[in-house]
């Protein structure tokens, strides 16, 4: 194949498979104004599947960094009505959500964190419908990669940067299975697996998991009670049909009892967060929340994230994704957590996933919180995965099973 027709390929991929788009549907795309053309595709796609409006999103990183830079604090403090009033309404109703994701990751290296954290205060009560809906799966979302030259040029310094812009590419296909055959039929095939997974973990209903790896991490974190793994296609509130909130997706996760956690795990990527990255560093917890921490490079950053609120000091996931992987088999670092989390087993600080236990979704705040459910404004993703690494699960009468060994799945 082309290099066009993997995009192709690719686009009609994202409509079919990622947002499972059905005739009459609307579609809210959000596009990075680099990718016009890849964005003008994935619309393309979605009317010739029956959408009945593509409303798209052009988004300029450089003009947000600007505003940033310039803009006085006040302009932070608040959440526009049009804005608010735009996604909860969307969330509402029959819309899919498509967001290609590209960012250079360290885009907004140098601003002010004062007007960054003004700004997600002020976002996060005006916007809680949209993000309930979000995390309980109440309207169908995905998110994909499509390649930036600032990213291109993190991933791949030493090479021309159209050529890495190419190389990029081409490490995405394979990522999400593009190539000669039938990439919709490897993705349900693929979600299968991930469901035979799923079912074999939750059936264990493990009380903890330790992880163990010669880096320093030695870690015990408790999951709650009748929690549920989830990975692979999630379901179509409509008609219970199949689509992926991430292109790629390697991971089963759940959810992580917030009130326990013991020891230390240390990051085996780096992370970008906001714009910034935060490289080689290590989280101390104890009775579940992050006690201590430290990082050779990004340590204000990962300050600021564990301040952001009470919930970002604590766990709201816990995935397991097998140090082999499509994503792992490029052997690059994509600087970009859509990709990098499915390359090895992770953890996200702050809000939980209501689906990942029994009758979440129907939860109050304070009933989720009471079956040890995280709540934050964050829900950021970090790896901890190495070769070498060991989980074990202890169930509530103290049987012990090797989960994962040497870095993947153990049975």
């Amino acid at each position: 194949m082309t290099l066009d027709e993997k995009k192709n390929a690719y686009a009609a991929l994202i409509v079919k498979a990622g947002g499972r788009v059905r005739p009459g549907q609307k579609v809210f795309l959000r596009c990075p104004v680099e990718c016009y053309e890849f964005g003008r595709l994935v619309a393309r796609k979605a009317y010739e599947a029956g959408a009945s409006e593509v409303d798209t999103e052009w988004q300029d990183l450089y003009l947000s960094r600007m505003r940033l830079d310039y803009a006085p604090m006040e302009v932070f403090t608040h959440c526009p009505e049009w804005t608010a009033l735009k996604l909860n309404t969307y969330a509402q109703s029959d819309v899919v959500f498509i967001s290609l994701r590209g960012a250079d990751p360290e885009i907004f290296k140098g601003v002010d964190p004062a007007k960054q954290a003004a700004e997600m205060r002020a976002m996060h009560e005006p916007l809680k419908v949209y993000h309930k809906m979000l995390t309980t799966m109440g309207f169908k979302w995905t998110i994909a990669g499509v390649p930036t030259t600032g990213w291109a040029r993190k991933v791949y310094p030493m090479i021309n940067e159209q050529v890495a812009v190419t190389r990029l590419w081409d490490a995405i296909f394979e990522t999400v299975r593009i190539g000669d055959g039938d990439a919709y039929g490897k993705w349900m095939a693929h979600a299968e697996n991930l469901a035979g997974r799923c079912a074999a973990m939750t059936a264990w209903q493990f009380k903890t998991l330790r992880y163990e790896s010669a880096n320093g991490t030695d870690f015990t974190v408790g999951l709650a009670e009748h929690h549920r793994f989830e990975g692979g296609a999630d379901r179509d509130p409509a008609d219970g049909g199949p689509f992926f909130a991430n292109m790629p997706t390697e991971e089963v996760f759940t959810m992580p009892d917030c009130r326990v956690a013991e020891g230390t795990l240390v990051a085996s990527m780096p992370l970008s967060w906001q714009g910034c990255l935060i490289e080689d560093f290590r989280l101390v917890f104890h009775e579940g929340a992050v006690v201590d921490y430290d990082a050779r490079r990004g340590k204000e950053t990962l300050r600021r994230l564990l301040e952001s609120d009470e919930g970002s000091r604590r766990l709201g996931e816990c995935a397991l994704v097998p140090y082999p992987s499509p994503v792992s088999a490029q052997g690059i670092l994509f600087y970009n957590t859509l990709f990098d989390e499915n390359a090895a087993c992770h953890f996200a600080l702050g809000q939980c996933y209501e689906t990942n236990i029994e009758g979440g979704p129907e939860m109050t705040e304070e009933e989720l919180k009471a079956h040890g459910g995280n709540v934050s404004m964050n829900h950021v993703d970090f790896m901890v995965g190495t070769a070498d690494l060991k989980i074990t699960g202890t169930r509530a009468d103290g049987e012990e099973v090797v989960v994962f060994q040497n870095g993947t799945w153990a049975f």
